[in-house]
């Protein structure tokens, strides 16, 4: 879902930019006034295994690859609002530091990658928590779903934005039928490491996943908690694993939107990134030979720039908070956006 510049006209690309811009000033004030020390260090380690899951693409089917988009599962752990920042930041990251997704195409980038995963996929996840059990179960089942449905709405975002600024002349329902058939293959395995993802911290930290907080103890069959220094290090660890080992064993086969835009012959609307030659382009490192540590370089200076940017952010938004005397909203239940 990283489309590079040119996939969509000028007017849409400003349009989608005011857009993500406003969702994000408001994701900013709203995570200033819900912001808990403790999310702090999950926020982190979501960003990190955001973005290293997001280097494995998994194959699908005829040639056509996926990955993780992110923004259920981080909506999941940390609420939509702080769930969309931290998408968000990932996606700048990737399109600032290594030629992933292009600079005008932020704006549509941020709004389908970010807003649009995190926000759908958390009301698909509160609507199948009314419907399924309320015990650990449920939350990772309904994890499962929201996930699945979050990729879904992303290529429908597309879609949209296709049918007010196609940059060729295909039809939109053409476009909405590929992209959502290609995607909802892509779901499977989003749903499939989200669940994974959610299961192993509410198996570790029930008391950290925002979607959990309506469970007591026993809706979560009393699992034992570690402390937050051995989750955070455990979960860095899981996210250094993915961007050095498992990226290693990515597919090369284009991914859903890409395989889409050769089939429909609009790819070549696509401009080449104004960044090409950066050092970490296309997560390669300039001036090392050997690909493997190469992409394994790349990868832990993407961990590194992603913790340091979505940290600089929230510390930033605790501390205007202290400095105005206010103290976090915790009262609210998962259900409450």
């Amino acid at each position: 879902m990283h489309a590079p510049d040119g996939f969509l006209t000028a007017g849409t690309a400003v349009a989608t930019g005011a857009i993500s811009t406003g969702a994000v000033a408001v994701a900013l004030r709203q995570t200033r006034d819900r912001l808990r020390d403790k999310q702090i260090p999950l926020a982190g380690i979501a960003a990190a295994f955001v973005f290293a899951a997001q280097m494995f693409n998994f194959p699908v089917a005829a040639g056509t690859t996926g990955h993780l988009l992110g923004g259920a599962l981080a909506a999941i752990l940390l609420g939509p609002w702080m769930g969309a920042l931290v998408v968000t930041v990932v996606v700048l990251v990737q399109a600032l530091g290594f030629a992933d997704g292009g600079l005008t195409a932020l704006g549509y980038n941020v709004l389908n990658m970010a807003v649009v995963t995190s926000f759908g996929g958390y009301g698909v996840f509160v609507l199948m928590r009314r419907i399924l059990p309320a015990n650990g179960s449920g939350v990772v089942a309904a994890s499962g779903v929201a996930a699945l449905a979050s990729v879904v709405l992303s290529s429908m975002a597309f879609s949209l934005e296709w049918l007010f600024g196609a940059s060729a002349p295909v039809a939109f329902d053409t476009v909405f039928g590929a992209m959502v058939g290609v995607h909802l293959l892509i779901g499977v395995g989003e749903a499939v490491l989200t669940a994974l993802a959610v299961g192993a911290v509410l198996a570790a930290r029930p008391d950290l996943v925002h979607g959990a907080q309506d469970l007591d103890r026993s809706q979560l069959a009393d699992r034992p908690k570690v402390s937050m220094k051995a989750f955070a290090v455990a979960g860095l660890l899981v996210a250094v694993l993915f961007a050095t080992v498992v990226s290693q064993f990515a597919a090369s086969d284009p991914d859903g939107l890409e395989r889409v835009a050769e089939d429909l012959e609009f790819v070549e609307q696509g401009a080449e990134h104004s960044l090409a030659g950066g050092i970490f382009a296309d997560y390669a490192t300039a001036g090392i030979d050997n690909e493997q540590l190469s992409l394994a370089v790349a990868g832990v200076t993407g961990l590194v720039l992603v913790l340091l940017v979505g940290g600089g952010v929230l510390l930033a938004v605790r501390g205007g908070r202290r400095a105005r005397g206010e103290t976090p909203d915790v009262g609210r239940t998962p259900t409450e956006v």
